[in-house]
């Protein structure tokens, strides 16, 4: 009986909320720009891009922050108040900007192409190409982000988080064991390669 009450209020509860609308979310998106820029595509390098990410990995992320899986005490604090759909709306809006990508130093490109197209059988590291698409353009249905044209100083900062295990909300600790295995100047390359990978 538990079970059928439950599964009840879980549709009920479903039903309520709908799919992201982009223009809601653009209206609710006027605090988030000041971060992470009006189309998404911050200006400020600590601060991640967000157009062009899959709508299910931005949820998965703000949740994250309201639940506090994720620690950022900024992030917290700006997600606090927002249903889940403010979350969807948000969301649909980020996924629908188009991503500006950055040129990228040649001095960079030779070691970031081999280890995201290759991996590095010498440390064991995976290729990322396998989950984040030829061009960077991740895989939703998999929950893995988008990561091209993302701000080089937040996706370094990102994988070193990753790498220290400051950050831990990547599904069954994926990125945690890829990471855990690169040098600081794969870590350097690959952030700055991906920035403009397209």
């Amino acid at each position: 009986m538990r079970k059928i009450i439950g599964l009840a209020l879980f549709v009920i509860f479903s039903s309520q909320v709908q799919a992201g609308d982009a223009a809601k979310g653009k209206e609710k998106s006027l605090i988030c720009g000041s971060c992470h820029g009006a189309d998404g595509n911050s200006a400020i390098p600590a601060n991640p891009s967000l157009a062009g990410q899959a709508e299910s990995y931005l949820v998965k992320q703000l949740k994250d922050f309201k639940s506090k899986a994720r620690d950022n005490a900024i992030m917290s604090a700006q997600v606090a108040n927002l249903t889940e759909q403010d979350m969807q709306d948000l969301a649909a809006f980020y996924a629908s900007q188009k991503v500006q990508h950055m040129a990228v130093a040649s001095k960079y490109i030779a070691t970031a192409q081999k280890l995201y197209r290759g991996g590095d059988s010498d440390r064991d590291i995976a290729a990322c190409i396998a989950c984040h698409g030829a061009n960077g353009e991740g895989m939703p249905a998999a929950g893995f982000p988008a990561i091209g044209g993302q701000q080089p100083a937040y996706t370094m900062a990102t994988l070193k988080a990753f790498r220290s295990g400051a950050r831990n909300n990547d599904m069954n600790g994926i990125m945690r064991d890829i990471v855990a295995k690169m040098s600081d100047e794969q870590i350097e390359a690959l952030s700055y390669y991906l920035a403009g990978l397209h």
